[in-house]
């Protein structure tokens, strides 16, 4: 014996609302048992429900009545003669603002970035998501072909760690440091700059940290429970972050050019310079700072920045090739 149904609150029956016209439109003739069974209510309901549209619309100019193109209707022989549903007048629904190509372009290749995560591209969330913006689009979006890195042992671990509710084990290589063994309870994977990293609770640190997985190696899971799982989760690029800060010089006039890597609480005056302290994920991405002073910044510390700076200087001035004196003529 089936039971009975029970009957809908107010409040679900507004949500049901606002996403049975959507439904109904993207899927345009739908039968009454198939919406019904999409929407969990019985049959007899859903025709009410549908029967009730027509008496919803767009506000009247004057606030007392509506004309019929502000209204919804339905196709009521249809409904009648084979229990099949189909709008045929939607309130403006279909003209609502649209992707243009370059903006759908540009969200699918972030979609099938994400793709690369296994925890993700596993529920086939991303692929219904890459094939609404495409039908969503003012404009055919341009083919958009993202190449992300292999999906490697790292990534999986993590994902799968994530997803068991325990502990990972991994070798990590900060730079400038000797390998570390960590086991830490990972709380979420963050892709900044097409770089991915595992922010989580450290065991060894008692406290969170943010971990580069490019220097994550032999992870492991563990059979020890997540259990900081709602701890506070700090900024990838904090002073919290596992690699530190890198430290420059530069002329005080020229600081502004920073941007958002200047603060009120990470630069001193010395003198015309002004000493810089940047909370940096990677020390070795400081030469992209470099670049923009041109020989006017000085990579202070640490050692493993200087030298990423200097060897960047050193391939640039080896692309401009001077003849000898002796070959002048």
């Amino acid at each position: 014996m089936s039971r009975a149904r029970k009957p809908l609150l107010a409040s679900d029956r507004v949500r049901l609302y606002l996403t049975l016209v959507p439904y109904l439109l993207e899927h345009g003739q739908v039968s009454l048992d198939e919406a019904a069974a999409e929407f969990g209510v019985s049959r007899e309901e859903m025709r009410r429900m549908v029967e009730k549209l027509t008496v919803i619309g767009l506000p009247g100019d004057s606030g007392f009545w509506q004309q019929p193109q502000e209204m919804f209707d339905i196709n009521w022989d249809l409904l009648d003669d084979e229990d099949v549903i189909e709008i045929t007048n939607d309130v403006a629904l279909r003209r609502v603002p649209r992707f243009t190509a370059r903006e759908a372009a540009a969200l699918l290749a972030g979609l099938q970035m994400v793709a690369a995560v296994p925890a993700v591209s596993d529920t086939g969330l991303v692929s219904g998501l890459i094939s609404k913006l495409s039908r969503g689009a003012a404009d055919a979006p341009a083919e958009v072909v993202v190449a992300p890195s292999r999906v490697d042992e790292v990534r999986e671990a993590v994902a799968r760690g994530l997803q068991e509710g325990v502990a990972l084990s991994f070798t990590y290589q900060a730079p400038d440091a000797e390998p570390t063994t960590r086991t830490v309870d990972p709380v979420q994977i963050l892709i900044t700059n097409a770089q991915w990293y595992l922010q989580g609770w450290c065991h060894l640190r008692q406290a969170m940290r943010t971990f580069h997985l490019d220097r994550v190696s032999d992870p492991r899971l563990t059979d020890i429970p997540i259990t900081h799982h709602g701890e506070h989760v700090p900024d990838a690029f904090s002073t919290d972050a596992e690699d530190g800060e890198v430290v420059v010089r530069l002329p005080s006039r020229l600081a502004p050019l920073l941007g958002a890597f200047l603060t009120a609480d990470n630069a001193s005056a010395d003198g015309d310079d002004v000493v810089v302290r940047l909370r940096m994920a990677d020390p070795r991405s400081v030469k992209r700072i470099a670049a923009r002073f041109g020989g006017a910044l000085e990579v202070v510390e640490p050692g493993l920045a200087r030298a990423a700076a200097r060897e960047w200087a050193d391939a640039g001035l080896a692309l401009y090739r001077y003849p000898d004196a002796a070959d002048a003529g």
